[in-house]
């Protein structure tokens, strides 16, 4: 009898989520596809990169073709940086290791977490080499704030990640025969020497009480004060915060509407980016998360500005489909299409990436303008 031969890998990152759909539990795939109210700002993210479009430039010789980015010092392979999402081992028993290995091979940035299935030291000690940035979720402990600084600092990380569009803490709520919520969870950067048994509520109410709500400025004064590592704010909407973290002296600043995962509503991270871009002048490294599904998406961002993207939910799905292996082919889909996106518009390396580029759609049924 012959043998059975591989399926392929699927070729785009919407494939992904179906068959990461058909493994998941349905209580972990909705916990993880979530959104706040009725999903405006979560479809609008990925939807808003339709209403830029490319222009081709022909005749150019992009036989030879360089990704390659530089964030704070460390080369990544291609604008990519793993977005920081919570519990992993939802998806994979190997969770954030898997992810990490996957990055690793693939040279991308990856931020690791507060919210991880796993401590900073063992995702580290999975894929040393890769480049990772550490999430901090700050608590009301400044001592416990401290501490995972030094714990990030000590395992090679590069950058802090602050999440500063999260004033109050949305509630998870229980769906199905497992709480998808902190009740259950493994915590290890998020619970310390006095806190009560996992699987109970105490547990879960000791996680959001935990937490300090809201952070403001002083905070990131305060964060900036404690580590040597570079700081950069994800949430960021708005030119006049943009403005600020420049007079703040951060260091880099994420353009970011939580996935619409926290006010439904706000406007497409795509959309507001170069607003953001030009309130800074360069001052500070840019990026943006928020819909990123090709590799011409990718390409939009640049064009319009961003240093790299945050790429989040993707990855999820191709943890829940084959672990590491999925991961990186997630991450490959998305080099790949960058890659072609890239010869088509004449690009052979990353700063060949212009708004030039691109024609904004300015409504729906309106005319295409060159003016971004």
């Amino acid at each position: 009898m012959a043998g059975t031969q591989a399926s392929p890998p699927p070729q785009r990152l919407a494939d992904f989520e179906t068959l990461a759909k058909r493994k998941l539990p349905e209580h972990v795939y909705s916990y993880y596809r979530g959104w706040a109210g009725d999903g405006q700002t979560a479809r609008d993210n990925c939807d808003a990169f339709k209403r830029y479009y490319l222009l081709t430039r022909v005749l150019q010789d992009v036989s030879k073709q360089d990704t390659t980015v530089t964030v704070f010092g460390s080369v990544l392979d291609f604008p990519v940086v793993i977005a920081p999402t919570a519990q992993h081992s939802l998806a994979h028993s190997e969770g954030e290791k898997a992810t990490a290995k996957a990055a690793a091979s693939m040279n991308v940035g990856m931020v690791v977490s507060s919210w991880t299935s796993y401590g900073i030291e063992e995702i580290v000690e999975a894929a040393p080499q890769g480049v990772k940035w550490f999430h901090l979720t700050l608590q009301k402990d400044l001592a416990r704030n401290k501490a995972l600084l030094t714990r990030a600092e000590q395992a090679g990380c590069t950058a802090v990640v602050l999440t500063v569009d999260q004033p109050v803490a949305r509630r998870l709520k229980r769906k199905g025969k497992l709480a998808v919520a902190p009740d259950n969870w493994s915590l290890p950067h998020m619970t310390f020497d006095d806190a009560p048994e996992r699987g109970t509520v105490s547990y879960g109410e000791y996680i959001y009480s935990s937490m300090k709500q809201p952070i403001t400025w002083d905070d990131v004064e305060w964060t900036k004060t404690n580590t040597s590592l570079p700081v950069v704010l994800k949430g960021i909407l708005s030119a006049e915060d943009a403005k600020e973290a420049v007079k703040r002296g951060l260091d880099g600043i994420c353009v970011s509407n939580h996935g619409g995962r926290q006010l439904d509503g706000v406007p497409a991270t795509i959309d507001v980016l170069p607003d953001v871009v030009r309130a800074v002048e360069g001052r500070l490294e840019v990026y943006m998360d928020g819909g990123v599904r090709t590799g011409t998406d990718i390409l939009k961002a640049l064009a319009l500005g961003a240093k790299c993207v945050f790429v989040g939910r993707p990855v999820l799905w191709g943890l829940a489909y084959k672990g590491e292996v999925g991961v990186r082919q997630v991450l490959q889909v998305l080099n790949d299409e960058l890659r072609v996106a890239m010869a088509h518009t004449g690009c052979s390396k990353v700063s060949d990436i212009t708004p030039k580029l691109l024609l904004r759609q300015s409504c729906v049924g309106c005319h295409l303008t060159s003016k971004l």
